[in-house]
């Protein structure tokens, strides 16, 4: 039965079957019709050109993702809920029955704020205890009230994992939880936390945890496979899976080393993602990475332990020090797609994450973000809502290829700690990086508040200062780092002049020929910190550079005698927002693609902005 056909009747009846030709001719004739630019060569190129070609959307990794998906003979079969390869999620319910686990991160001891979240909506901790959290000693006191039987705690304590693990074990004998009723993960991560800070942690002591938890505690884990400090360096959805696997794989190896099978090996890790914006991306990163575990499971001769148990975390990537109430946006896209993606934790990282520590309304839009989209929007009843989408299935399959494929590229240099060691994996991600920032600086890659629709009359938002995160490891990056440098700049010259740096719009012409460029010039600039003059002339502005903006036709007309004209009144700069040509004479250009950092840093340099 087709998706237009019901008990027979089919909607598609009377109506000539489509092809794929058809639909490419259509599309071509829309795409190449007179008017649209290309002209001569140019145009019999474009002509050649197959439009899926010029409608695909480029990722990383050299993925791509055409516009349109049709059934095709490849189709792999996902399987079901629960079942090997697990693609449709780790556990037969998946989120149906109550919805995914809302885990709220801590990083300072306030217990205040922890029974808070608990209170309202909050069904799980993870706490960042040593050197960047809160003291080991401190966790009695941060857990005071907390009903631990009812109440699953995650720990985070890289090199003081076994102390912290040690005491929440205590803690739990102290306040007679019964063994059995325990909840959570001790959170040990040796890899994980070589690669934040460059420090080698050895796998045997913390083995030991995985023993007990197996023998004693069963409803409690010892391990954290965590893919997050490989986003954070600025790594691909792809470099996160093999980087995952391999850590996953080495995890494995080291705990049957310490005398457990397979299945209770499996059964003692956690698998930690970051979940975007890019909501399908993430949806189909999960589904990917649990059918890729799945695979490891089954080389190993226990397909039925392949079950990956998900905790999807937003992302601190994508997360803005400027405007930083759209993250509220960001977020909420990215717990909608760790959710469907089927992840059975999810942490929203409240909105004001990048300036420090979150005051008690970004903690309680945090929480409520899942509680807005488990109990109103219903989003967990569905099992896997994405699945049987061409798209989400082909992404997901292609991204499980490039991953399993880095994965097999790690354990050919020796594995997950050889490859960290000898600068494989922060190559490949360092390569990665480079080629977003490109894109982020042409903009090509909008960041909206920041590079676009920039809101330079915003009061800064301030925060008391997290605990420092111990570095020398691999990187930590934002999107938004290029653009904040410069916006810091600008700050600087506030406080320094009592305005912001300015830049004068010379328009020309009447407003339908102006507009659209001035209105480009203007966020351009203002992606900087530079602040757009529109009224009144060059000497009135305070400005020491300009810009001119009209239509290509006035510029042949007038452009020359209009630099001209800027250049006597004072101006030191002319820039002209279009693409440069034989019989324009401008200082620079500005236009869709240029490189938005390097003009902006250029411009300060050449107004002595410190």
């Amino acid at each position: 039965m087709t998706p237009l056909q019901d008990d027979g009747f089919s909607l598609a009846a009377g109506f000539p079957e489509a092809t794929c030709e058809q639909w490419q001719r259509l599309v071509q004739g829309v795409l190449h019709k007179p008017g649209r630019g290309a002209t001569g060569a140019a145009a019999e190129n474009a002509l050649s050109t197959p439009p899926e070609d010029t409608l695909s959307t480029r990722l990383e990794d050299g993925l791509r993702t055409p516009p349109l998906y049709t059934a095709g003979a490849d189709d792999i079969d996902p399987g079901f809920p629960g079942f090997a390869p697990f693609l449709r999620g780790g556990r037969a319910q998946v989120n149906a029955l109550d919805g995914w686990d809302v885990r709220q991160r801590h990083e300072a001891p306030d217990n205040e704020a922890v029974l808070t979240d608990l209170e309202n909506g909050v069904t799980s901790l993870w706490l960042a205890v040593g050197a960047d959290g809160l003291a080991v000693s401190s966790l009695d006191r941060v857990l005071e009230g907390v009903l631990l039987d009812l109440a699953p705690v995650v720990l985070d304590a890289g090199a003081d994992t076994l102390p912290a693990a040690e005491r929440l074990l205590r803690l739990y004998e102290e306040r007679g939880v019964d063994k059995t009723a325990a909840r959570g993960n001790l959170g040990a991560d040796p890899l994980g936390h070589e690669a934040r800070t460059g420090e080698e942690l050895a796998f045997a002591p913390l083995a030991g945890l995985a023993r007990q938890c197996a023998e004693e505690y069963p409803g409690l884990r010892a391990f954290t496979v965590d893919a997050l400090p490989y986003h954070e360096a600025g790594g691909s959805a792809v470099q996160e899976l093999g980087c995952s696997l391999a850590t996953g794989v080495a995890t494995l190896r080291a705990l049957a080393g310490a005398g457990l099978d397979v299945e209770q090996a499996c059964a003692q890790l956690e698998f930690r993602y970051a979940a975007s914006a890019d909501q399908f991306l993430t949806i189909a990163k999960l589904r990917a990475a649990r059918r890729l575990w799945a695979k490891v499971a089954e080389a190993c001769g226990t397909p039925q332990a392949g079950g990956q148990v998900q905790h999807a975390v937003t992302s601190s990537v994508m997360m803005t020090r400027r405007d930083p109430w759209v993250n509220m946006l960001r977020t909420t896209i990215a717990a909608l797609a760790a959710g469907t993606g089927g992840a059975d934790s999810v942490t929203v990282l409240p909105f004001d994450d990048a300036l420090g520590l979150p005051n008690a309304f970004a903690r309680r839009i945090a929480r409520n973000t899942s509680s807005v989209l488990i109990k109103e929007s219903h989003l967990s009843r569905v099992i896997d809502p994405a699945g049987g989408s061409w798209y989400v299935e082909r992404l997901t399959e292609e991204l499980a290829h490039r991953g399993w494929e880095f994965f097999q590229e790690i354990e050919g240099a020796g594995g997950q700690a050889a490859a960290l060691r000898s600068g494989l994996i922060g190559k490949r991600i360092d390569a990665t990086w480079s080629a977003r920032s490109d894109a982020l600086a042409r903009r090509d890659e909008p960041i909206t508040g920041v590079s676009e629709f920039p809101h330079l009359a915003e009061e800064k938002v301030s925060r008391r200062p997290a605990p420092d995160r111990p570095g020398g490891g691999l990187p930590r990056v934002r999107r938004d780092d290029a653009f904040e440098t410069l916006r810091a700049r600008s700050d600087a010259h506030l406080a320094a002049a009592g305005h912001r740096p300015r830049i004068f719009l010379a328009a020309l012409g009447p407003v339908s020929a102006h507009t659209a460029r001035a209105t480009f010039a203007a966020r351009l600039f203002g992606a900087g910190g530079i602040e757009a003059v529109t009224t009144g002339t060059f000497e009135e502005s305070g400005a020491t550079e300009a810009c001119l903006c009209s239509s290509d036709d006035l510029y042949a007309e007038q452009a020359e005698s209009a630099v001209a004209e800027l250049r006597a009144a004072g101006a030191s700069h002319v820039f002209l927002a279009g693409r440069a040509a034989p019989h324009l004479t401008a200082d620079s250009y500005v236009f869709a693609g240029c490189d938005a950092v390097a003009v902006l840093s250029a411009t300060f340099d050449r107004m002595g902005a410190s």
